[in-house]
């Protein structure tokens, strides 16, 4: 029998991603998000034939916040082997503005989920994707025992939840483990995020706004990575065990945006405009990975210029529809 996997925000690009890919390992896959199935440019598993043969894949529109039960009976009638949770609302700078939207979904709405999954003695493994962000600015390199120190509500949010599953596993021994990744990216990632909106903004001749110069110092990895690190988390990690996914390579967002202007030949001070920084904005945090790749086996293999030059493949293939599409981040409660 082949593995079945309940992913939770299957419309996010990491869900959709993730979904792509265990569709292609042969797994049979549930997924839900809040809102319909976005446009195909958005969702990488339905770009691939191979991945849509049999109807391996089923889709619920189910809402977090307000569908608790019917999530859980769903994951009841599916029995998944793995539930691989990516829903959040997400956004650092956002969750300044009603912060009370990002307690509700990151932690109020999850504790319900999990209060119910628990008792699903069938999981072999929930899988939590949160964030680095719950460590806050961070020099040096960021191990998984570091303290958590949040410097925004969304990290608040999210650290909150993970302090709260924690108690769960200690508790009932449920079988959770958390994932914690570098900057993701590649083709079908949302326009705000950095990589496809400096492109689609090229392509347009269009001012990217460079906030705080794009000092900020990142690592960039790509999500095909991410999602093997992922499935790998879901395998073979004890319960509580907490895994970072990251390059070894650390760049600054000035000079990620200059290395696309160079592959896409335009002039770096025609592009940008500088703009003052977002509120608690992290200077870094730049995650250790040896764990992952001693315990886990895993590894990126991804280049930064693999992936963008991918990401450009994309943009340039959709750019019909992505240029009809909203460019900014659009907040829903």
């Amino acid at each position: 029998m082949s593995e079945k996997i309940f992913v939770i925000g299957s419309n996010s690009f990491s869900g959709a991603s993730f979904t792509d890919y265990v569709l292609e390992q042969g797994a049979d896959v549930f997924g839900i998000s809040r809102s319909p199935e976005a446009n195909s440019a958005f969702l990488p598993y339905k770009w691939s034939t191979t991945s849509e043969t049999g109807g391996r894949f089923h889709f619920a529109r189910l809402d977090l916040n307000h569908d608790t039960d019917r999530i859980a009976e769903a994951v009841g009638d599916f029995r998944p082997d793995y539930v691989v949770n990516f829903a959040a609302q997400s956004m650092v700078a956002e969750s300044w503005l009603h912060p009370d939207h990002w307690y509700q979904t990151n932690v109020v709405a999850n504790v319900r989920l999990h209060e119910k999954l628990r008792r699903m003695d069938f999981l072999k493994k929930y899988v939590h994707v949160t964030t680095p962000e719950v460590y806050g600015s961070c020099s040096g390199n960021v191990t998984e025992n570091a303290p958590l120190n949040p410097s925004t509500p969304y990290a608040a949010s999210r650290a909150a939840c993970d302090l709260h599953l924690m108690t769960f596993v200690k508790q009932y021994r449920f079988p959770a483990v958390f994932t914690r990744a570098a900057n993701v990216f590649g083709p079908g990632q949302q326009l705000y995020r950095i990589i496809p909106r400096t492109i689609l903004f090229i392509r347009l001749g269009r001012k990217l706004q460079l906030h705080g110069g794009g000092h900020s110092v990142r690592s960039f990895i790509h999500i095909r990575d991410v999602a093997e690190g992922t499935l790998r988390a879901a395998r073979q990690a004890p319960a509580g065990e907490v895994y970072h996914f990251s390059t070894l390579r650390m760049i600054s967002i000035r000079q990620l945006v200059e290395i696309i202007c160079g592959r896409l030949r335009a002039d770096f001070d025609q592009v940008v405009e500088v703009v003052g920084d977002r509120p608690g904005k992290d200077a870094a945090y730049l995650l250790d990975s040896t764990k992952a790749r001693t315990t886990l086996g895993w590894r990126d293999a991804v280049t930064l210029e693999q992936g963008i030059d991918e990401t450009l493949a994309w943009v340039d293939r959709h750019l019909d529809v992505l240029k009809q599409q909203p460019l900014d981040y659009i907040h829903k409660p």
